[in-house]
């Protein structure tokens, strides 16, 4: 059993002791920590937070856990029920409340859950916020409120017609364009909110043909949710068999997107960002955000207009902050994970798809065509265990007077740049492990460049 909280959120698998995983004190102490830090704002007013989850088995349980517990400290709830996380995002604001608790786990397998936990913008809570959280959970100090300052509680199923019909009226979204391509579409949702969502969408751009392959919301993931290249074979065969134009799949919170051409070949998860960052230039000038992790496709496809990338640490809330800072149009991770601020501030998987087939309608080219217009780079994904007493700061600075000559980044962890190559070192906020990540224009190069940083980092662990 695990269970991990963090200045995001708490999550863990379901069952075991108390503290060991998702279980019901558990996601009490948490809520009430949460519910303590919205408080903190000196309103008068009752607090009122918005709460939605994926279709994961333990949903519903977690669920009523949650709102109950926001009841018992006064909370006006507003459940949203099955909801994709941008949903809930947009929701937040749109019902004027004070925060947002979302249930998924996101790519994890069905046996994990998670609360994720927003402000009063719809927007992942900063790290002072969620550090504030994490001091109120440990110290366990709850006074709850009498009968009279029991909160309310309503459901409201309508957010996500009102989520598409704002992603019809973004200025880029061409509803006519793609509505007379008459597009064939295989959709892959894991049997989670995707399966309600994604059609939907669909339909609502004038997509002519739809197949839908695990779009049962019963939390029974069909393989691994994570829309990742092992896991979208049968994605990939439904595209073939029937003549499809593209495929998509997203993660069971739909957050992440990723895309399968008509040749049943992978469009690349680094590069679903990338072709719509492609799009929205045309159109728009401005700066792009991607994280340290991210393919630099990003990079020269933003230089190529004339414009300024920059790249932020790993995490959302990260590349949210950097994209801020700069002004960025459009952002986000490597993952598939689009953030348009037009919209709002998070990864929107319904928002990259319609952006994505406006520009696939307006390019007059196939998927695969379209693929081939961006730099092909890869990235090979590795990891170092980490022994007790190891201290990576001083390994990582090592490294780094290794390769002086070099451009480097320390914003997290540390990233070499080796002309068009470059290695991402970072420590894991969950697991004992270096994470390295290489990118070259070729997966023999990159898997070099990662398998040459692992010998150097073991060289100076031996000493």
């Amino acid at each position: 059993m695990v269970l991990i909280k963090s200045i995001s959120g708490i999550r863990g698998t379901i069952g075991g002791a108390v503290g060991e995983g998702l279980n019901p004190p558990d996601v009490v102490g948490f809520v009430t920590a949460y519910t303590l830090h919205l408080s903190q704002g000196g309103s008068n007013k009752p607090l009122r937070v918005v709460v939605g989850r994926d279709a994961r088995i333990s949903g519903q349980m977690v669920g009523k856990i949650v709102s109950g517990t926001l009841m018992s400290l006064g909370v006006e709830v507003i459940d949203l029920g099955l909801a994709t996380t941008p949903t809930v995002e947009i929701a937040v604001p749109f019902f004027q409340a004070d925060g947002g608790i979302i249930l998924t786990a996101s790519h994890n397998p069905k046996h994990w859950n998670a609360l994720k936990l927003l402000d009063h913008q719809g927007e992942f809570l900063s790290e002072e916020a969620g550090k504030q959280i994490q001091a109120f959970a440990e110290a366990g100090t709850f006074v709850y409120p009498g009968i009279e300052q029991v909160g309310s509680y309503r459901m409201d199923d309508t957010l996500l017609d009102f989520h598409i019909q704002q992603i019809l009226s973004l200025d880029l979204v061409d509803v006519e364009a793609i509505r007379k391509k008459k597009f064939c579409i295989a959709v892959d949702a894991v049997n989670s909110v995707g399966g309600i969502a994604v059609p939907r969408l669909l339909n609502a751009l004038g997509v002519a043909e739809i197949h839908e392959l695990n779009c049962m919301p019963d939390g029974h993931f069909a393989h691994n949710p994570e829309p990742i290249p092992p896991y979208l074979d049968d994605l990939a065969k439904m595209v073939i068999d029937k003549d499809a134009d593209l495929g998509i799949a997203v993660d069971p919170d739909v957050d992440r997107l990723a895309l399968v051409t008509e040749e049943g070949e992978l469009f690349g998860e680094e590069y679903t960002l990338v072709a719509v960052a492609d799009y929205i230039l045309q159109h728009t000038p401005g700066n792009t955000v991607s994280n340290l992790s991210s393919s630099r496709a990003l990079k020269e496809v933003t230089e190529k207009y004339g414009q300024t990338y920059e790249a932020s640490a790993v995490g959302e809330v990260h590349v949210v902050k950097k994209m801020k800072e700069i002004g960025a149009i459009i952002g986000g991770e490597g993952n598939g994970g689009i953030i348009y601020p037009a919209l709002h501030y998070g990864r929107d998987a319904l928002a990259g798809i319609a952006l994505f087939l406006t520009w696939l309608a307006k390019s007059g080219k196939s998927c695969a065509a379209l693929r081939d217009l961006y730099p092909k780079y890869v990235i090979a994904k590795s990891r170092i265990e980490l022994q007790p007493g190891i201290d990576l700061n001083k390994i990582l600075h090592l490294i780094s007077e290794q390769y002086k000559n070099h451009p480097q980044n320390t914003v997290d962890g540390l990233r070499i740049e080796f002309g068009r190559e470059w290695v991402h070192l970072r420590k894991s906020n969950t697991e004992p492990i270096i994470r390295i990540y290489a990118e070259s224009d070729a997966s023999t190069k990159a898997d070099h460049l990662a398998r040459k940083l692992i010998a150097d980092i073991g060289a100076l662990i031996n000493k």
